[in-house]
């Protein structure tokens, strides 16, 4: 699936095509320096998730109906904690670690002790366990969040950067 994010003023314009050839997109407000779905991409793509945000789009499902797939399935905010269902458990993993990310990405630097200190709380606050492997794996989505920010901070505005989401799958 081929993910075109396109950096705006106020917002950042996020198309797809699928390997199907089906098509979807959306505006997504700014929230920090580098697009949400970008470190999203990261988290899922490196540790191999099928069933959170990109993997669930390149599935089919509209990028909107992800939002209010979890929101009725439980997902675990601060208005609706509540033991999320067992389709959206890896959903749920993948937000809060990119949370994590996000977070870094705003204080300019962090470490793996640092990013597991914010994780492990977030996730039981989900009711989700924590990602197996994921220790091992945060160097790799630090240096791809990196390398992603370090060229989408030198685009011009309605500049684009495309990935290329494989379809990993843990499972």
């Amino acid at each position: 699936m081929r993910i075109v994010l396109t950096k705006g003023s106020t917002s950042d314009n996020v198309a797809i095509e699928r390997d199907d050839g089906s098509r979807a997109g959306f505006d997504f407000p700014k929230k920090g320096p580098v697009p949400h779905d970008a470190f999203h991409f990261f988290v899922e793509h490196e540790l191999g998730m099928a069933h959170g945000f990109w993997g669930l789009v390149a599935s089919g499902m509209d990028p909107e109906a992800v939002g209010a797939m979890a929101a009725e399935a439980g997902h675990a905010s601060a208005k609706r904690a509540q033991m999320p269902h067992d389709h959206i458990v890896e959903l749920l993993q993948a937000e809060r670690l990119v949370e994590c990310f996000e977070a870094e990405s705003w204080a300019g630097a962090s470490d793996d002790e640092g990013i597991m200190a914010m994780a492990e709380p977030g996730w039981a606050a989900s009711h989700v366990p924590p990602v197996d492997g994921v220790r091992a794996k945060l160097g790799s989505i630090r240096d791809g969040i990196a390398g992603f920010a370090a060229n989408w901070h030198a685009l011009p505005p309605k500049g684009s950067l495309t990935l290329e989401w494989k379809g990993n799958s843990n499972g």
